[in-house]
């Protein structure tokens, strides 16, 4: 376990790398000059040659590279060319509300797909069953923001039931003003993670080892909860760790739909702006998020089955 840990590690450090290479050129390949854009129309050439020089922009692009990666180790992610303010201030003020949006998305949808999929799968072609798929086929087409608009204009402004842009103030008026935004990201996860534990689970409940436990006469949902749920558990276990990031792009439309703060709206903002500095320490801290996720997927994974373990 400890040999698979090195090389998860040694793998997540590589992708991180990889991934802000590869994204630092792209962002620097977008049309238009940032400091005209910053400056204005009546800026001079002597403005926008110092607001290259202020932000690095005058030197080679392997020297620009090299100076993010420099700071990047420090935990020092650059200025706001605005404010002025650190970005990575900036960027960790942001986070916990997409971090939560994205936590109450999983929470609910875990826990009402993983029982619907293990019913299903307990009768299999029933019409609960195929009511089931028919759902989570449809659920799973619609993109997250089609259902943040109309979620918004149903229950927000035409019931008035809940509450429909901001993150609220206090706890439970924070959690009421989740309902929405979480049901807009985590209703399409609530059909693909229950026909994915239902494909596991009919999977598992035609091994031998679950025969033999019926054979014993241990009841149907027992074998299901103890012998056979912890194994087809675990491919949904490495989808979630996949999906942080379809969760984190959600995150972004739904962050603006509902106008919510969180790393989308300022990543959108910060485009918009053409603020370099900004959208490179949300891309790099996303990132960070995206691997430590499926690392961590993988290692529970790998501490369940160890067969996992000889994968890498």
């Amino acid at each position: 376990m400890l040999l698979y840990l090195c090389k998860r590690l040694v793998l997540a450090v590589t992708i991180i790398a990889t991934a802000v290479t590869l994204l630092f050129l792209m962002i620097h390949s977008v049309p238009g000059d940032p400091a005209a854009i910053l400056l204005g129309p009546r800026a001079t050439p002597e403005m926008r040659m110092q607001l290259h020089q202020q932000m690095g922009l005058d030197k080679p692009l392997l020297v620009q590279i090299g100076r993010f990666f420099g700071g990047l180790i420090h935990g020092d992610l650059g200025y706001d060319v605005f404010s002025q303010r650190p970005v990575a201030e900036m960027v960790f003020a942001q986070l916990p509300y997409t971090i939560e949006l994205i936590l109450v998305s999983i929470f609910w949808a875990v826990a009402i797909a993983v029982p619907l999929g293990c019913y299903s799968a307990m009768r299999r072609n029933s019409l609960l069953d195929q009511a089931v798929g028919v759902v989570a086929v449809a659920t799973i087409a619609i993109p997250s923001f089609v259902v943040a608009v109309y979620t918004l204009l149903i229950f927000a402004v035409a019931l008035r039931w809940l509450p429909a842009i901001g993150p609220g103030e206090g706890f439970l008026d924070g959690l009421v003003h989740l309902v929405l935004p979480s049901f807009a990201m985590g209703i399409g996860w609530v059909g693909y993670i229950s026909r994915l534990v239902r494909a596991s689970m009919l999977e598992i409940l035609g091994e031998n080892h679950i025969r033999m436990a019926r054979s014993f006469g241990i009841s149907e949902w027992r074998i299901v909860l103890r012998y056979a749920l912890p194994i087809a558990i675990l491919p949904t276990i490495t989808i979630l760790g996949v999906g942080i990031a379809w969760l984190l792009s959600g995150a972004v439309f739904v962050e603006v739909v509902f106008a919510r703060p969180g790393i989308g709206t300022l990543i959108v903002q910060a485009v918009n702006a053409r603020n370099y500095p900004i959208v490179m320490g949300v891309v790099v801290v996303t990132t960070f998020l995206i691997v430590i996720s499926t690392t961590a997927s993988d290692l529970v994974n790998a501490s369940l089955d160890p067969r996992a373990r000889e994968t890498l």
